[in-house]
């Protein structure tokens, strides 16, 4: 499988913003507005704290009903620049024709290992209104096994990565597993929601259907509702979260 040859050339590194104690998140979506849509909010808290992020959009949108590619991906890169992340596209065979196969499920692992994040984010393993995200959810998460292997021919060029954890994103409410407690990100910043808001605007070609910015801030309202906070957004964690201290998860979404 190849990459396309306008990757930014920040890609070749994790973004400069992260530091030892926080390497960069690295955050997996199959069109180019998914990862804004599905996860902006934590994105842009985690900016805000200082962690930067790392965005593989997997292709460019080509079988959309709004938007060709060249405006996908100029959209792409604006909410990518909004978010303080750099931005990488790859090729998995195109809008709506991603197929599972161990090739591209390395090729993603390639990536795994040349920007060595703590933690991987990719849309949940659910199917839903688009067949690319599931599928795209099941090769980042093969891919992060295969990661850690280091007798596997293919990444022997890079040294073996072991990721912290995986955590899914539902880009739509129909996408959010029903046998996982999410984890609740309080979103409720003024600037992190200004700056959610403005990435998901960058997609404008994708308005002409539906406005698809107040469907996600509606989300993360009723979220925060649950919470008892203004805005939040729920991650779905792949393994059981380990933790050294109650006080790491002493504050729940229920009051009592």
């Amino acid at each position: 499988m190849k990459r396309t040859s306008d990757s930014t050339r920040a890609a070749k590194k994790p973004p400069a913003s992260a530091t030892a104690s926080k390497p960069p998140l690295l955050v997996f979506g199959a069109h180019p507005d998914d990862i804004e849509f599905g996860c902006g909010a934590l994105i842009a808290s985690e900016a805000q704290a200082g962690r930067g992020a790392h965005f593989v959009v997997c292709s460019r949108g080509e079988a959309g009903t709004n938007g060709n590619p060249t405006e996908r991906t100029a959209e792409a890169k604006a909410a990518a620049a909004i978010l303080g992340a750099t931005i990488e596209f790859v090729d998995l065979g195109g809008d709506a024709h991603f197929e599972v196969t161990v090739a591209r499920t390395i090729a993603l692992a390639r990536i795994i290992r040349r920007i060595r994040p703590a933690v991987v984010l990719a849309p949940t393993l659910v199917e839903n209104q688009h067949p690319d995200h599931a599928k795209l959810g099941q090769m980042v998460r093969d891919a992060t096994r295969l990661a850690r292997f280091g007798g596997l021919r293919e990444l022997r060029s890079l040294p073996a990565h072991a990721i912290a954890q995986l955590y899914y994103f539902a880009i739509s409410p129909d996408a959010e597993p029903r046998d996982i407690t999410p984890v609740l990100i309080d979103t409720s910043e003024l600037a992190v929601v200004q700056r959610w808001t403005d990435a998901m605007h960058a997609h404008a070609s994708q308005m002409k259907t539906r406005d698809y910015v107040e469907l996600q801030l509606m989300r993360g309202r009723l979220l925060g509702l649950r919470a008892g906070v203004e805005c939040a957004v729920a991650i779905f964690p792949s393994a059981p979260l380990l933790v050294q201290s109650l006080t790491q998860v002493e504050r729940g979404a229920r009051h009592f």
